[in-house]
């Protein structure tokens, strides 16, 4: 969807994710999805970001969003991962015996652009994690 500003007209589109360090399984049950999802959403609100797709797996997170040319790419996914951490230990300090070196996340991030993919693709992609691509079994 095109969105318009005052200086600019945009269509940015990516598919984030990332994953937990070690990729421990830390997002178990579905309490603890649906916080850290109203905690990724919440960060999304704050920073501008647009979700239009989000799955929490137990080890990792999918999105896709969407945000205006004038932030880096970089700097969204430093807001997503710092921001969540440091929500998540507060709400779950005990995660922190999980982790060795006391980090939920791993350093790293997969992000692509939607244009080699459709968004639609991509987006049923995400909403079937759960079962789809593990058996038709939940991992939780």
């Amino acid at each position: 969807m095109i969105k318009h500003e005052r200086t600019n007209v945009y269509d940015f589109n990516f598919h984030l994710v990332w994953v937990t360090k070690y990729r421990k399984p830390v997002f178990t049950t579905e309490e603890k999805a649906t916080a850290l999802k109203n905690i990724l959403l919440d960060i999304a609100d704050r920073n501008h970001v647009e979700v239009s797709h989000l799955e929490v797996m137990p080890d990792h997170v999918h999105m896709m969003i969407s945000f205006a040319p004038k932030f880096t790419p970089s700097s969204i996914v430093k807001a997503f991962k710092g921001g969540s951490a440091k929500q998540w230990f507060l709400k779950y300090p005990e995660t922190k015996k999980l982790l060795w070196g006391g980090h939920l996340w791993s350093p790293s991030f997969f992000m692509s652009t939607l244009g080699n993919v459709s968004k639609e693709i991509v987006a049923q992609y995400i909403d079937s994690q759960l079962d789809k691509y593990n058996g038709g079994r939940s991992r939780r």
